[in-house]
């Protein structure tokens, strides 16, 4: 049995959500290891709006399959908010879908790279431009899909053990997506 408030009811709003628009999504995760992707499947319909995701916790596989800058990688580490815009894209470039998280950060229980455990940037990519309405908002245009894409990313300082930042970064992208789906 799963605990109550991991981030279900949300998903199952944004599955909801994203079915009455005709949109999907798709998700780059690091710290998350593809529970941002897990949690939306456990909701019936999942299917018709998760087209998938990387699993790149392995910091060059985030520059191999989801396309981030690896000078970017080198200069910033893996833990930056210009990556999470990078993966963002790139899940939703390399996967097709309306919108793309991308979710990276440090569950600790040490630091990493000298970044702080708890420290968290989501990035969200999606359709048009819009009014920024996030800090770090940006307009850029993605390599193959011709049209522009908005790019937010939200920092996150979580506290708890690896468990909870976890569910509380895939809660903080679920957020991110449905403020934009409102």
């Amino acid at each position: 049995m799963r605990p109550p408030g991991d981030g279900d009811e949300q998903a199952a709003a944004l599955v909801a959500a994203l079915t009455g628009r005709g949109e999907t999504v798709a998700a780059a995760e690091s710290l998350t290891a593809g529970l941002v992707c897990a949690t939306l499947a456990r909701v019936p319909g999942a299917s018709a709006v998760l087209r998938g995701g990387f699993v790149v916790y392995a910091t060059e596989l985030k520059a191999a399959l989801a396309g981030v800058d690896a000078g970017l990688l080198a200069e910033h580490g893996a833990v930056h908010p210009e990556v999470a815009a990078q993966l963002a894209e790139g899940a939703r470039d390399r996967c097709g879908a309306t919108w793309g998280l991308g979710l990276t950060g440090v569950a600790g229980p040490s630091p990493q790279d000298g970044v702080e455990p708890g420290t968290v940037h989501v990035g969200l990519a999606g359709p048009g431009t819009r009014t920024p309405r996030l800090s770090g908002a940006r307009v850029a245009e993605p390599p193959t899909r011709g049209e522009a894409s908005f790019v937010t990313v939200r920092t996150l300082a979580l506290t708890g053990d690896r468990d909870l930042i976890r569910t509380e970064s895939v809660r903080a992208a679920f957020a991110l997506l449905g403020e934009h789906l409102a």
